[in-house]
């Protein structure tokens, strides 16, 4: 008897062979004598005589992932549930049609990062490759629609607060376009490809936790709510390796540079001038 059988895990293969133990003892009280007689005379025949066909699962480390994109998704809810989910939910959102874009390009994002999850953990690879593929130019658009939302919410925000916005747009589309860039750079080695995946995507949480008034008006908390996928990520990655791969540090030091960088930058004449530029074109 043939046991066909591609990276299981090892109870998984242990509930096979009992099956195979369970299967193999009802063949015997069925017919045993004619079917030990056939094997004898073609043994090649026995050895084929029965096939078992087991369903690849998910890949439990695998799930990781998954569960990651539910975390991204309740944060992204959460902040945005006040002026934009939750109005939407009431039939009461008015917005402009830039903002609609721009909300479902987003979240359309969101979907794509489990959807890829799912097809990897459950190994259609094809699928996942094909998505992917995809993917690049979704990544592409979500850029290009957070820029442009950006430029007109500062061109269109008080002069005091403009440059502000403007820069926070940048910075944002500038952090994930980073690490997705390395994302698809290293895409045929998934050791690096996942953990940039996962820091691109918790870096545009930043703007859902921004939008969380009813946390304390302190930076290391509202810090560590927006790096929560990437401090999971870190902790099971740890717990089961024993290492931490370098990209998840480097995606919280460029964390940390973006919130703590928006009142020097805003400040400088140089910042000053290119906003000026910017707020010219959008006019």
């Amino acid at each position: 008897m043939f046991l066909c059988c591609r990276e299981l895990e090892v109870k998984t293969v242990r509930k096979l062979l009992a099956f195979r133990t369970v299967i193999g003892q009802g063949i015997q009280q069925d017919g045993g004598s004619e079917v030990g007689s056939t094997h004898r005379d073609n043994p090649s025949e026995a050895s084929m005589s029965m096939t078992v066909s087991v369903p690849v699962g998910i890949a439990p480390r695998r799930v990781l992932y998954m569960g990651l994109s539910v975390v991204m998704a309740l944060i992204a809810i959460v902040g945005f549930w006040p002026r934009y989910f939750g109005p939407l939910v009431l039939g009461t959102l008015v917005q402009p049609l830039l903002i609609h874009i721009h909300a479902t390009v987003f979240t359309g994002w969101l979907v794509l990062f489990f959807l890829q999850a799912y097809f990897a953990a459950t190994k259609r690879i094809q699928l996942h490759m094909t998505l992917g593929r995809l993917g690049i130019w979704y990544g592409l658009l979500l850029i290009v629609v957070g820029l442009t939302t950006g430029m007109v919410r500062a061109a269109a925000a008080p002069p005091a607060q403009a440059p502000r916005l403007l820069y926070v747009s940048v910075a944002d589309m500038a952090m994930f376009g980073g690490f997705f860039a390395a994302a698809i750079w290293f895409r045929k080695k998934p050791k690096v490809h996942r953990p940039a995946m996962v820091v691109a995507a918790t870096a545009l949480l930043v703007a859902a936790v921004g939008r969380m008034t009813f946390l304390p008006s302190n930076d290391p908390i509202k810090l560590a709510i927006w790096s929560l996928p990437i401090l999971i990520a870190m902790a099971s990655e740890f717990r089961k390796t024993g290492r931490v791969h370098p990209i998840y540090f480097l995606g919280l030091g460029v964390f940390v540079i973006r919130r703590y960088s928006v009142p020097v930058i805003i400040a400088t004449d140089a910042w000053g001038s290119f906003a000026r530029w910017v707020f010219g074109l959008v006019a």
